[in-house]
């Protein structure tokens, strides 16, 4: 009974210490999260966005304004304020608009899609990530446009 126990120990400790190898490789792995004092100082259980092997990763942003409100007056002015927010959290990684290579854009009503691209046009210079978009409901906050960004550092 004693070795049974001593081997279950034995067992328990491995199982914890390959656990901890785990952690520790994931955060050397290359992976760094980055969250944005909005995030934070709101306590949102996600990442503003996460660094993997020079790709960026950002979460999926709305048009909020720093009350954590969202833009008032439609898909005009949540539009642009979805690209400014993109627009500064690539600048707080020293990025600009030219380094997306991919967006998934969200409408609450694909009907707004002219409206949308109308100004998402406006953040580049002629070259436009890969894009994918899709007609949404229930976006967080009753937003009417998410957009969710993929750029290479």
């Amino acid at each position: 009974m004693r070795a049974l126990s001593v081997i279950a120990l034995f067992a328990a400790l491995t199982s914890a210490a390959q656990a901890q190898e785990q952690v520790a490789s994931d955060e050397t792995a290359g992976i760094r999260h980055i969250v944005t004092e909005d995030v934070k100082k709101l306590g949102l259980p996600f990442s503003s966005a996460v660094e993997v092997d020079g790709l960026i990763f950002l979460a999926g942003t709305l048009g909020t304004v720093p009350d954590g409100g969202l833009a008032a007056g439609g898909i005009g002015p949540e539009a642009r304020q979805t690209m400014e927010n993109i627009k500064s959290l690539l600048a707080t990684e020293g990025l600009g608009m030219d380094r997306l290579v991919k967006c998934t854009v969200m409408l609450a009503d694909i009907k707004e899609w002219p409206a949308f691209n109308a100004i998402y046009a406006d953040y580049f210079d002629g070259y436009y990530p890969a894009r994918s978009a899709f007609a949404a409901s229930g976006l967080a906050l009753g937003a009417r446009v998410e957009v969710e960004c993929i750029a290479k550092r």
